[in-house]
């Protein structure tokens, strides 16, 4: 983790599986607000149950090393398709770890898409 990060992320965080094949990493009190918000969802609806399995049975807590390193598990390596080379990004509230080659193909693909997205954050008066 950058040195600017860490101040604000903690010692202990939580690494878990996160969309688009990539990693989501929350400092504990953020993730302790998720899984607060995930536990009022009715758990009579396949989806909500079906997500809870693959968002939270995944999550591991990580110590942050001296120098600013995690230990990411194997299976998360594997969900996330981490070769040598990472990327991390700093969104919002979480940091995303992201395989250096895919992160570049999907910031392309976003990058082409930016007015569309952009025009339906309009519509809901994000933008």
């Amino acid at each position: 983790m950058p040195s600017k990060w860490r101040m604000e992320l903690g010692k202990t965080l939580v690494v878990t599986r996160g969309l688009d094949n990539c990693l989501f990493v929350y400092p504990i009190a953020e993730w302790k607000k998720i899984t607060d918000k995930i536990g009022e969802l009715p758990l009579g609806q396949a989806d909500t149950r079906s997500f809870n399995r693959f968002f939270l049975s995944g999550a591991v807590e990580v110590e942050v090393d001296s120098v600013g390193r995690i230990l990411v598990p194997d299976f998360l390596k594997d969900f996330g398709q981490l070769d040598s080379k990472v990327v991390l990004a700093g969104i919002h509230n979480r940091v995303e770890i992201w395989d250096e080659e895919r992160w570049e193909t999907y910031k392309k693909e976003i990058e082409e898409q930016a007015d569309d997205l952009a025009e339906k954050l309009g519509e809901i008066g994000v933008l």
